[in-house]
């Protein structure tokens, strides 16, 4: 996990890859913290007919501020 508080802007979109590169952690990592602990909440987008994950700038803050 950084030590350094991420700087996102609090109603920004991150895609996972960005999340990761925010909070310093593998994407496995953020898997666990999304799906198994439930500790971060993601959104969904669909984009070309696909879903796509994303975590809100407040969100990202919300759980490094828990986690510091």
């Amino acid at each position: 996990m950084n030590p350094e508080q991420p700087q996102v802007a609090l109603t920004s979109r991150y895609s996972i890859k960005d999340t990761c590169r925010l909070l310093g952690i593998h994407r496995d990592t953020l898997y666990k913290y999304t799906h198994t602990t439930n500790e971060i909440k993601c959104g969904w987008r669909e984009s070309g007919g696909r879903k796509k994950k994303f975590y809100l700038g407040s969100e990202i803050l919300r759980f490094w501020n828990k986690q510091i």
